[in-house]
Formats: C-alpha cells, structure tokens, sequence
C-alpha cells in the first residue's frame, strides 16, 4: 500500500516504512493492526505466530 499512513511505523506509508530500513515483518504487523486482521489470520489460514512454536 502506499497510501495508508501507519502510526505503529512513525506515520509512514508501508513503503516509506520500507524503503527506511524498518523491519519487514514489523511493517505487515502495522498493516494488519490498522486493517484488522484477526491476530489468527495474521500468519496465513492454520499457521502460528512463529514465536508461539
């Protein structure tokens, strides 16, 4: 996305994020957290948070 500003990224857009160096897997969480994503879903359908395993 590169229009939706993410606050949990210091109000970047996931690209900004990205393109700052931020983490990968920090930027899909403050994409899923602003989206809604059910926390089980954010891993894939059936897969677990890989720091749960």
């Amino acid at each position: 996305m590169t229009d939706l500003v993410l606050s949990a990224v210091g109000g970047r857009t996931s690209a900004d994020a990205l393109a700052a160096g931020v983490d990968p897997r920090e930027v899909w969480l403050a994409l899923c957290e602003e989206t809604d994503v059910p926390r089980d879903r954010r891993y894939g359908v059936g897969r677990l948070d890989p720091r749960q395993r």
